[in-house]
């Protein structure tokens, strides 16, 4: 009886997952995507990987030990954010580029706004955007002793020809982890597997950009060019690890719907219409910055203000 009268504090239910699991779950599952990256594009994709996480792990420890505040690298979330930025840099970027986008990363997009859970929007893909004004030739060079040339969504924006089928495997040009659909999906089904994300936005994501390039593509329900729009680019690596991000996404179910509507038409308008190749960084960054405005308008309303009859 004795159990049945203590009072605390809510919340009453606690799960036994913490961030550090999630965190840890998503850095495993990123690890087919960086492999196959190191493996097609050599060691000097091993040292930008390894100098980007170093930075945004050095940068929070610093920042936090200076703030006198708890430090929170055991958390595994600047480890995750420096993966997923260095997947987004091209292989031939020099070192340093790894390094000013850790530091912003964590400094200017986590830290200033009050550290996890208050950035509101995916750090690496703040970086990423941030070095792509800011050393545009760096970030736009994508030729390296493996490939040379325009990348496949640019040759295709073009009407060049693609192989779809190297665009899956991955043997071709591109940024670190881009490049393998199979390595990104492997990845993908391991985050649905244990839980950590579900279809809501990565497929309403997926649906509305094919739907999208199908009616303005000036190719039709074309499975070729859809195939390859699908396994070129980022698009990929950016639904299931990036749009999913806990603290930038929408909380509602249909707000998560809503969400992947919103970045499928995004990136399907600058890819199509606009003047470069790609278009999931700032698709994102858009829907990150939509958020607040999806989850009023899609927020349950509060049983007894106005909300629906049972």
């Amino acid at each position: 009886m004795s159990d049945l009268m203590k009072v605390s504090s809510n919340p009453h239910i606690r799960s036994k997952v913490t961030t550090s699991n999630i965190m840890l779950a998503v850095v495993i599952a990123l690890l087919p995507a960086a492999g196959f990256g190191i493996y097609n594009f050599g060691l000097g994709a091993l040292v930008l990987i390894l100098v980007t996480v170093a930075s945004t792990v050095l940068t929070e420890y610093i920042y936090e030990k200076a703030m006198h505040k708890k430090i929170t690298i055991g958390d595994y979330s600047a480890v995750v954010t420096g993966l997923l930025l260095a997947l987004n840099l091209p292989p031939a970027a020099p070192w340093w580029i790894g390094v000013i986008g850790g530091i912003f990363a964590i400094l200017v997009v986590k830290m200033l706004f009050g550290g996890l859970g208050q950035n509101f929007m995916n750090p690496a893909l703040g970086a990423r955007c941030f070095l792509l004004i800011s050393y545009t030739s760096i970030m736009c060079n994508f030729d390296c002793d493996a490939y040379t040339g325009a990348t496949p969504l640019a040759s295709l924006k073009t009407g060049g020809s693609v192989n779809i089928l190297d665009m899956v495997i991955g043997k071709t040009g591109g940024t670190i982890g881009e490049t393998s659909m199979i390595a990104i999906v492997i990845g993908a089904c391991l985050l649905i597997l244990l839980g950590v994300i579900d279809l809501r936005i990565p497929g309403s994501y997926i649906v509305t950009f094919v739907v999208f390039i199908s009616l303005f593509g000036d190719h039709g329900f074309d499975p070729a060019f859809i195939s390859a729009h699908l396994a070129g680019g980022g698009l990929m690596l950016g639904a299931f690890f990036m749009a999913t991000d806990y603290v930038t996404r929408p909380v509602t179910k249909n707000g998560q719907y809503l969400y992947g509507v919103i970045l499928g038409l995004l990136t399907g308008i600058f890819r199509i219409f606009g003047p470069s190749a790609e278009g999931v960084s700032y698709a994102i960054i858009l829907g990150n910055l939509l958020v607040p405005l999806i989850e009023k308008v899609t927020m349950p309303k509060i049983f007894g203000k106005g909300g629906e009859k049972a």
